[in-house]
């Protein structure tokens, strides 16, 4: 039996829930555990998976709070991107794939990938800023990442607009 297109757009779709999901999870329960730990500091020295922010703790909760924050903002609008791509998923159709919707949808998706590799940038560079002055911290942010992913993706967006005027053109022609 052959995998076809349908199938595998299925299965993607699938894949994408769960990595929404999985992110919400992520972001909810480092916030939770950010709440915790303001009333008892130990809960700094696992926060979601390991991750131990005692000493930044310790050293200065203004630091604390804004790393954290970085940390369930940039993990919110990750699930964001996964969810926007299950709504692509969801409404791409096979017969007529250059359709007005998908190509919001792309573009969407390009535009919060970029934001995601800003708002990454300055996580990085206040990570920097942190391993510097206050305590040695090492935290990978993938902004470069992000931000490759976004011009991908803008170029993607770019290839469906010109396909939409084509299929429009070719409708009209018949």
């Amino acid at each position: 039996m052959s995998i076809n297109t349908t199938q595998i757009l299925t299965a993607m779709k699938i894949v994408f829930w769960i990595i929404f999901i999985g992110l919400l999870i992520q972001s909810g329960a480092l916030l939770v555990t950010y709440i915790i730990s303001l009333n008892t500091p130990d809960a700094a020295q696992n926060l979601y998976l390991g991750l131990d922010l005692s000493e930044l703790y310790a050293a200065n909760r203004w630091h604390y709070t804004s790393f954290l924050s970085f940390l369930i903002i940039i993990g919110a609008m990750k699930a964001y991107l996964a969810f926007l791509v299950v709504q692509t998923l969801t409404k791409i159709d096979l017969e007529k794939p250059f359709s007005v919707y998908v190509s919001d949808r792309i573009s969407k998706i390009s535009h919060n990938a970029l934001s995601i590799g800003f708002v990454s940038l300055i996580a990085q560079a206040h990570t920097k800023y942190l391993a510097k002055s206050v305590i040695a911290l090492d935290y990978n942010w993938q902004a470069a990442q992000f931000l490759f992913l976004a011009a991908i993706i803008y170029i993607i967006s770019k290839i469906f607009k010109k396909g939409i005027e084509l299929q429009a053109e070719n409708e009209l022609t018949i």
